[in-house]
């Protein structure tokens, strides 16, 4: 059987080599920072929608 009509993990491999690369061109953000922006949205937003009785 020739090298060209093997499948299987050889397409794979590519992919995982693909996304195995880290991107410099990227913009990094510490994830407590996400974390918190994503809390202090939640808190706005049910100070937002809170109402007396």
């Amino acid at each position: 059987m020739p090298d060209s009509r093997r499948t299987g993990f050889s397409s794979a491999a590519g992919l995982i080599q693909y996304y195995d690369m880290e991107e410099t061109r990227a913009l990094k953000v510490n994830p407590y920072l996400v974390l918190g922006l994503g809390i202090g949205a939640a808190v706005f937003v049910s100070i937002l929608n809170w109402r007396p009785i």
